[in-house]
């Protein structure tokens, strides 16, 4: 039980600051544990299909060269997971009526990313114990989250814009490549000290994660009320 409670704690942890940063109109608590449900099962189901079949291509171990261990970290796993989220993002919560600002796509869209990471995380704590627990509760769940933000920052956008594919896509794009950066600088762990690439990509997507939050604060729709 307690190796089931430090699995999930930073994940509720990072979406109860989540919902606190939304200042202005709280989204409806049903349709947030949708996001984080549909996070949690549905995602992590299209990622099992989606690695059946590039998985094919390249399996995924740590006995292939960087190129493509590259390959690995953008297509087969950055680009299945992070494609994941989106699709429910898009297709679930952007349609709705309470997805009236642009701060919402940051919370539905971390709500999805936590929903994956908290069924991700459990599986991996089962395994590995406490001390995978309170490493991935600083690293592996905290980029999650930034991947997350930077997607659904443009995913608020998209909302409101009349380039919302551009938008939509160029959220897809960032978390991708934050996303994929951070793995491949954990995958080529063959190559001394490179693994610092990883955190130096998640303290970038953290600090772009925070701007995010801010300027969509700033551009709230209901600021003023």
């Amino acid at each position: 039980m307690n190796l089931l409670l430090l699995a999930v704690a930073p994940v509720f942890a990072i979406l109860l600051y989540i919902y606190i940063q939304d200042k202005y109109e709280k989204e409806p608590k049903s349709i947030l544990i949708s996001s984080f449900l549909f996070g949690a099962i549905v995602s992590i189901i299209i990622v099992f299909i989606l690695y059946f079949f590039t998985g094919r291509f390249i399996p995924i171990t740590d006995n292939y060269s960087i190129w493509q261990q590259f390959i690995q970290a953008f297509i087969v796993v950055a680009l299945s997971e992070e494609f994941s989220k989106y699709v429910i993002v898009k297709y679930y919560a952007q349609p709705k009526k309470a997805f009236n600002e642009p701060y919402d796509g940051i919370i539905y869209a971390v709500m999805v990313s936590m929903g994956f990471a908290c069924t991700e995380n459990i599986m991996y704590v089962i395994e590995g114990g406490y001390q995978t627990a309170i490493l991935r509760a600083f690293t592996a769940i905290p980029a999650h989250a930034t991947f997350g933000v930077l997607m659904g920052f443009y995913m608020g956008k998209a909302k409101f814009s009349k380039n919302r594919t551009l938008f939509n896509l160029t959220g897809l794009l960032l978390a991708v490549l934050f996303h994929g950066a951070y793995d491949f600088f954990l995958f080529i762990n063959f190559v001394p000290g490179i693994s610092i690439g990883a955190f130096v990509s998640l303290a970038v997507g953290i600090i772009l994660s925070k701007k995010a939050i801010k300027k969509h604060q700033e551009n709230s729709n209901f600021k003023s009320l």
